[in-house]
């Protein structure tokens, strides 16, 4: 699924390698979540020349991180900086090289259409008419499945991910709003079950199959009547008890472990991202002198 180089073929390396330096060009793809397929996430780099023209059966979506990256899409040329969102639909002939001398980084991940559909509950296909798109909408949807590019993303986390790009790439096309009724039952259900599952990994499809529901319109249902996607549920309870752990004197890595992150740094990250300070400057904020702000 990923971009076919029109020169000399990228490398695969990993990205403490390709930092070094810019003057060649590079493709790293990012670890698949485990279970998980429809997805491929890559980061590159190219110096001028990126690829030819071609198409895919995919969505591909994506960023340019620095530089321009200027691609030929639907009879114009387009130019593609930082700050904005490329969505190029499938089966959409596009190529791909440098706009000017420095070259261009970027980051791509390439959805199945089917997955979409199944989230939008088969409603027709988004379509962004240009390409490109400037709605912080559509940049703040991709932002969890852009980043941390170098490791898989959690299962239900993905599932909640692909879900909220569905939802605003259908927005920002300006498909409308129809309300849909809601499964109270199924909703409550899937919450206790993740209440019941905070120190281990979760997937939407044992949610649903918990529920009594298809994953995508339980994943609706739950945000309607939560107010929260699955995971952000799941993370925000979990982030509850390392609390409750670091100030009862629990570590900050013992306390991860326990409340079902996969490591201290995993955790660090989603604490940050909620209350926008490190677990230690937090502890640290309370006045806490115990061996959890060490």
């Amino acid at each position: 699924m990923s971009e076919e180089p029109a020169s000399s073929p990228a490398r695969s390396l990993p990205l403490s390698s390709t930092r070094n330096g810019r003057g060649s060009d590079w493709i790293y793809r990012s670890p698949q979540t485990v279970g998980a397929s429809g997805i491929e996430r890559i980061e590159a780099f190219f110096h001028q020349a990126g690829y030819a023209m071609h198409r895919h059966d995919t969505y591909a979506i994506g960023r340019t991180l620095s530089g321009v990256q200027s691609f030929r899409y639907r009879g114009s040329t387009r130019n593609s900086l930082p700050g904005g969102t490329m969505v190029l639909h499938p089966d959409e002939p596009h190529d791909g090289q440098a706009g000017t001398g420095d070259g261009f980084h970027y980051r791509m991940i390439y959805v199945d259409p089917a997955l979409f559909q199944q989230a939008l509950g088969g409603k027709a296909l988004p379509f962004l008419e240009g390409g490109l798109s400037s709605d912080p909408r559509l940049f703040a949807a991709t932002e969890s499945l852009l980043r941390a590019m170098d490791s898989a993303i959690d299962p239900l986390e993905q599932d909640s991910a692909l879900y909220d790009l569905a939802v605003a790439l259908d927005t920002v096309a300006g498909a409308p709003d129809t309300p849909r009724p809601v499964d109270y039952r199924a909703a409550t259900l899937a919450r206790d079950y993740l209440l019941a599952s905070l120190d281990r990994a979760v997937t939407l499809d044992e949610l649903a199959a918990a529920a009594g529901r298809d994953r995508w319109s339980l994943s609706r249902d739950f945000r309607a009547l939560f107010g929260t996607s699955p995971h952000r549920y799941l993370t925000m309870r979990r982030l509850d008890l390392v609390r409750q752990r670091v100030l009862a004197g629990v570590s900050l890595a013992d306390a991860s472990a326990a409340s079902g992150f996969a490591d201290q740094s995993h955790m660090t990250r989603h604490f940050k991202h909620t209350w926008g300070v490190a677990p230690a400057q937090w502890l640290k904020m309370l006045g806490s002198s115990g061996p959890g702000a060490r």
